[in-house]
């Protein structure tokens, strides 16, 4: 077991269903990410390239993108850059939360982001 999936499966309830229901959606979505554990929490790659990360914070856990200001702004109100420069994430206190469509929707959008850098030029 990889250490960010031990990461994963030591995390108390409701952040563990939280966990492993994200790395679900994101294996099944994009099986060539590769899970890595970075920073003390998981954080998913392809080729090299980083994807999210997903890190239990206070009563939520959040899932962060570093390519977010290149995302369409319809995304916007799901999306929290509180203080923020660069990520933005989505949040969730349950599992119940999580609407698939849309973290999958964000998920291949981000994917599809791979020749852009963190900060948009404007």
């Amino acid at each position: 077991m990889n250490p960010a999936e031990a990461h994963i499966l030591k995390q108390p309830e409701p952040y563990k269903s939280i966990y492993l229901h994200l790395q679900m959606l994101i294996e099944h979505t994009l099986p060539e990410a590769d899970l890595l554990y970075k920073w003390r929490m998981p954080c998913y790659y392809i080729n090299k390239r980083p994807l999210c990360y997903i890190n239990q914070s206070k009563n939520y856990v959040d899932v962060g993108f570093w390519h977010s200001a290149h995302l369409s702004k319809k995304w916007d109100i799901y999306l929290v850059s509180e203080k923020r420069k660069v990520v933005k994430s989505l949040r969730y206190e349950f599992v119940d939360d999580i609407n698939d469509s849309i973290f999958i929707s964000i998920l291949k959008e981000v994917e599809g982001l791979e020749e852009k850098g963190f900060y948009k030029k404007e």
